[in-house]
């Protein structure tokens, strides 16, 4: 049995929609669909929380579940929260290379780039002033290059998470959160590359 724990924030523990409507439970359906015995041991996500509080707070929980698979989504709250690109990219490193501890070969770490929620109807709010789509992906391209670095797959959300902007059925109730619908096409995504690496 696959032991999976998935670390990150409001996108990873899937703020506003049911258990198992969130991404990683999802992910593990479809692969157990496929034939994969894998199961969830840990996804101690929560919204609102930045790299630092990943690694102060979900790191320990992750290190204890003994997971032989895992997927990291963090980010967007350090953007929210005004940290330095440098001050993420040292935090971000830092959980990748734990997080490698832990796991038999680079090949079980996959990587999700943060998604843009400047196209949700109440992003805008959380901007300060900002340009929330290229301070974004500006994030994201300091995701990849750390993630390359390390032989790391990415499986990239963001362009698809900006169809948010266009179909209200893809925002959750707050207006801010992805809806269940939404979760499920960042799975679309995610399932193959997984899939790949675990079959």
């Amino acid at each position: 049995m696959i032991r999976y724990a998935a670390l990150g924030d409001s996108y990873t523990i899937g703020e506003a929609v049911a258990e198992e409507e969130r991404w990683p439970n999802l992910l593990v359906a479809h692969l157990q669909e496929a034939g994969v015995e894998i199961k969830i041991v840990a996804n101690p996500s929560v919204t609102g929380w930045t790299t630092q509080d990943l690694i102060d707070k979900e790191l320990p929980i992750y290190r204890e579940a003994e997971p032989h698979f895992a997927t990291l989504l963090i980010g967007v709250n350090d953007w929210v929260q005004g940290f330095s690109e440098s001050q993420f990219r040292e935090n971000l490193a830092y959980i990748m290379d734990e997080m490698l501890k832990e796991l038999s070969s680079h090949t079980q770490l996959v990587i999700i780039t943060i998604p843009d929620f400047g196209a949700t109807p109440a992003g805008p709010k959380y901007s300060k002033g900002r340009d929330i789509t290229a301070g974004l992906a500006a994030f994201n391209a300091i995701i990849a290059e750390e993630a390359a670095t390390r032989k790391l797959s990415v499986v990239d959300i963001f362009e698809v998470s900006q169809g948010m902007k266009d179909d209200t059925d893809l925002v959750g109730p707050d207006g801010l959160h992805p809806s269940a619908k939404e979760y499920a096409l960042w799975e679309e995504l995610i399932f193959p590359v997984v899939k790949k690496k675990l079959i």
